[in-house]
């Protein structure tokens, strides 16, 4: 009887891309290195303003932020959460469904961020 994963990618253990030994004998420099964390302090202030949207839905919108994608990412997902509403990340801002400038306000100011209206 062969095995479920027999033969695939799954099957074997993991190798590197540039040397192709096994990766926990690959002495390879790490190729992609992370981006440095941009302090709250040092990101900017975060411009919080209401839009109107079609069939007259509000938004949320955060702008202003100097992070990176993956901060802004993160924070996105930080705020939803404490809002307890959806949202999104794109072209640098973040977009929270429904009216949610205080609590977004009040979750910036206490991350360290600072704020305008």
């Amino acid at each position: 009887m062969s095995r479920l994963f027999a033969g695939t990618p799954w099957d074997r253990p993991p190798t590197c891309d540039r040397c192709g030994q096994l990766e926990s004998a690959c002495d390879c420099p790490p190729s992609v290195e992370e981006p440095a964390a941009v302090p709250p302090e040092k990101a900017g202030v975060a411009r919080l303003s209401l839009e109107k949207r079609k069939k007259g839905k509000l938004v949320s919108v955060i702008t202003g932020l100097s992070l990176n994608p993956g901060q802004l990412v993160d924070l996105a997902a930080l705020l939803k959460t404490r809002c307890g509403v959806g949202g999104t990340c794109k072209d640098g801002e973040i977009e929270l469904q429904g009216d949610q400038i205080a609590r977004a306000e009040e979750v910036l100011k206490s991350l360290g961020y600072r704020t305008r209206r």
